[in-house]
């Protein structure tokens, strides 16, 4: 018979490994259907002759430069985090909440935007080629993983069928 307490740790830290995928999944997951989506809305944008011009200087930058330009919006995030932060405190929980979910949009997409452009250079470093590698397998790894459940697959059927419902009704 085994010890209670090394089955409860032995559980524990099955949970514990479980919540770790489960909340990695949901990064990825929003990657995938955030990330994206968001780049082309931004790509859209690179129309502008001004964009153009700001997007060859910022693919011309040097790795180390290319990789603080990356960190800045996360940086500028700050201030509007404690501006929601303070709205919350002052009784405005919605308007604080909403200030946070603009504030993210916004800056995933500029993040993505930002990273399309400076991925070549940072590829450069050594160290960022290798973690960007691990991190892409991995991630990879387990959107198959992911994919192959069935609650992924009953959802794209659903998706599926949503989509069929909403272009009939909008015919009608």
């Amino acid at each position: 018979m085994t010890n209670p307490l090394f089955r409860l740790l032995r559980a524990a830290v099955r949970g514990l490994g479980h919540l770790a995928v489960g909340l990695l999944a949901l990064l990825i997951l929003f990657e995938e259907w955030g990330w994206e989506p968001l780049h082309r809305a931004l790509l859209r944008l690179g129309r502008l002759p001004v964009v153009c011009r700001i997007e060859a200087a910022i693919t011309r930058l040097p790795p180390p430069a290319a990789l603080v330009l990356l960190l800045l919006p996360t940086l500028g995030l700050l201030p509007v985090k404690l501006a929601a932060l303070w709205l919350i405190a002052r009784g405005q929980p919605l308007t604080g909440l909403a200030v946070v979910l603009v504030a993210k949009l916004i800056g995933t997409a500029v993040l993505a935007w930002l990273f399309a452009l400076t991925q070549p250079a940072l590829m450069r470093m050594p160290w960022f080629g290798a973690a960007y590698g691990r991190w892409y397998g991995w991630k990879e790894a387990l959107l198959a993983w992911v994919r192959e459940s069935w609650a992924w697959r009953t959802g794209r059927v659903v998706k599926r069928l949503l989509r069929r419902w909403v272009a009939r009704w909008q015919r009608v």
